[in-house]
């Protein structure tokens, strides 16, 4: 598992006096695996909940799907699906919550975890605006390079390759710019009286303390989305909470806590 550094990581966003910075930890790459299995073992403690939880975030890919069959513009499904990273760490913060009270001992509830939004209202919707204006902004350039698309050439795989190409390189940098803009700025706001500028800033010093290990979560939550939609939104309803709940775990575990904690 994680260590503290024995020397604290200087860098721009440490010393960009912006916010207060609160420390990370020296991650391993065999972090995020433990912080799977911890995840695992979450949902196993509380099934009814993990169920109800990944049936919600099955339903937006669903709901993203009627769309674009009721639409018909099939150019809408890359950038949906970024809008679906983008939204998707805000949503979590039930299933936060859950890992936190199963951490303390206490009974997790379906309404003590759709309060946990509100624990700290202002900058959690700080947060939810902030990823809301990314993703309004990424939907912008989805419709400039649609509209880059000859109106003469016949939709096919052959002709709409560049344009889908274009537009996942692009999408997946603005989902490497989210990831690295709130990792754990979700938890840090749980569970910690900060402002958002804190969680923030927090968040990038622990990816960019520990790009390796990051990066490879990142990429196992990558997969885990590719495997929801290869499994028609099907692999979300198990998938999505413990990802949620390894989140929780990998913040515990990446962030410097005064308290113990209270698992291995």
């Amino acid at each position: 598992m994680s260590q503290s550094f024995k020397d604290a990581p200087q860098n721009a966003i440490t010393s960009s006096r912006i916010a207060r910075v609160i420390p990370c930890k020296q991650l391993s790459l065999s972090d995020p695996i433990a912080w799977l299995k911890l995840g695992f073992q979450d949902a196993m403690r509380a099934p009814i909940l993990t169920l109800v939880f990944g049936v919600f975030f099955a339903a937006i890919p669903w709901f993203i799907t009627y769309l674009v069959k009721l639409t018909g513009w099939h150019l809408v499904i890359m950038p949906a699906i970024v809008c679906f990273m983008l939204i998707g760490p805000f949503l979590a913060a039930g299933l936060y919550d859950i890992s936190w009270e199963l951490e303390k001992g206490h009974k997790p509830s379906l309404w003590h975890s759709i309060k946990a939004v509100k624990r700290n209202a202002v900058n959690e919707w700080g947060l939810g605006i902030l990823l809301m204006v990314l993703m309004i902004f990424w939907l912008r350039i989805a419709s400039l390079i649609h509209a880059l698309y000859p109106p003469y050439l016949d939709e096919n795989y052959a002709n709409l390759l560049p344009f889908l190409a274009l537009g996942g390189v692009i999408g997946a940098g603005f989902t490497l710019l989210v990831f690295f803009l709130s990792a754990f700025t979700q938890p840090i706001l749980m569970e910690r009286k900060v402002d958002l500028a804190t969680a923030v800033l927090s968040s990038m010093n622990t990816v960019w303390s520990n790009k390796v290990p990051m990066l490879f979560w990142a990429s196992i939550i990558f997969m885990a989305v590719l495997i929801g939609f290869a499994t028609q939104f099907f692999g979300f309803i198990i998938l999505m909470p413990i990802i949620g709940y390894a989140t929780w775990h990998g913040y515990i575990d990446s962030i410097e806590v005064k308290r113990k904690r209270l698992y291995a």
